[in-house]
This record gives structure tokens, C-alpha cells and sequence, in this order.
């Protein structure tokens, strides 16, 4: 059995699908109406190494964030289905990813118990809107959505940084690498990595 995930939500704000293979290549298809990101989850499925297709189609004539917010919840759900029963992944991951003057740094327990701390975005990205399309404010929904529906412990940090472009597209990288390294399968075990024998879901 792939691991794999299928996940479709309709709601009067969005429609959204979302179909992911946790042991792809990095092939992205992905078109939100959100340019930029769109060009975010192409990064998280390339340096993830997830095959990832992501349709959507929302209300971004109102704003991105419903479209934004619905594509993470699904995304997180696709994530949790194609994790299965967690069995023989090494759980933990974390990495830290600069781009040029930022450093941001993303840490996963893939635990069945969802939980999510963002911390050090600069002030400036509360009202900061990248390629006239996507509010940086919209980050933490983004791992917040992803880190509760998927059931993962999530950390995110920026320890540094200027440029909201660049500061965001940090943190989707490291959180990219992270949840690559924390769903590899481990050779060495068998079943979940958890002294309970089970991780929660």
C-alpha cells in the first residue's frame, strides 16, 4: 500500500482537493488562485519530496484567506490519511533553512497529538502582503491549520530576517524538510515509534 492521500472539502467559501504521495519525487500541481501561494506549496512538495496536487477555487476576490486557510485544513487531513498508522516512520524531524538575510527553522513530532508554536516573524509581517496576493499574516493560520488537522506537534521560528518574501518562503522550506525527515521510513523499526506501542490519532 502507497502512502497516500485524498481529500476533497466543499464549503460555500471554497472547494478545495488536495491528493499527496509521501514517497514522490517533488512533482507539484498546484493552482489556488493565490499566486504566491501557490508558489509556497510548490516548495513544500519539492523540497519535501512529496508528489502534491492541490485544486482550489474560493473567494479570493473577497480575500486569500478562506482559500488560504481551506487548502491548509485539507492539506493537513490528506497529510494525516496518508500517514496511516504512523508505523516504521522516524516520527522526529526538524531543519533549519536559510534564504538569503532570513533563517527560519521548523521542528515535527509526527505524535497524533496536534499542537502548533510560530514565534519571531518581525512586527512588519502582520500588515505585509507578498505579490499584491498573499497577507503574511496568513502564515500562522497556515501551519496552525496544517499542524491540527494532519495531528502533529509543529514548532516554527524565525531567528532572522528582513524580507517577508523571504522569511516566509524560509519557513515553508523548513517545514518541508522537517516533515520529510520526520515521515522517512526507518528501517530499523517496526511499528510506531512510541514506547505506548501506538501513536495517538
Amino acid at each position: 500500500m502507497g502512502r497516500t492521500g485524498r481529500v476533497e472539502r466543499v464549503t460555500k467559501e471554497s472547494s478545495v482537493l488536495v491528493e499527496i504521495d509521501l514517497d514522490g519525487t517533488g512533482r507539484t500541481e498546484v493552482a489556488t488562485g493565490v499566486p504566491f501561494f501557490d508558489h509556497m506549496l510548490d516548495a513544500l512538495g519539492k523540497h519535501g519530496a512529496l508528489d502534491l496536487v492541490v485544486r482550489a477555487t474560493g473567494d479570493v476576490d473577497i480575500d486569500a484567506h478562506h482559500t488560504v486557510e481551506d487548502v491548509s485544513i485539507v492539506l493537513g487531513q490528506a497529510l494525516k490519511q496518508a500517514l496511516g498508522d504512523k508505523s516504521g516512520i522516524r516520527r522526529f524531524g526538524d531543519a533549519w533553512i536559510p534564504m538569503d538575510e532570513a533563517l527560519a527553522q521548523a521542528v515535527v513530532d509526527v505524535s497524533g497529538r496536534p499542537y502548533c508554536v510560530h514565534t519571531g516573524e518581525p512586527d512588519s509581517m502582520a500588515g505585509f502582503v507578498v505579490g499584491g496576493n498573499y497577507p503574511t499574516v496568513l502564515n500562522r493560520h497556515v501551519f496552525e491549520s496544517i499542524a491540527f488537522h494532519a495531528g502533529i506537534a509543529l514548532h516554527v521560528r524565525v531567528t532572522g530576517g528582513r524580507d517577508p518574501h523571504h522569511i516566509t518562503e524560509a519557513e515553508y522550506k523548513a517545514l518541508a524538510r522537517a516533515l520529510r525527515a520526520a515521515t522517512e521510513p526507518d528501517p530499523r523499526l517496526e511499528g510506531p515509534a512510541s514506547t505506548k506501542g501506538v501513536l495517538e490519532s
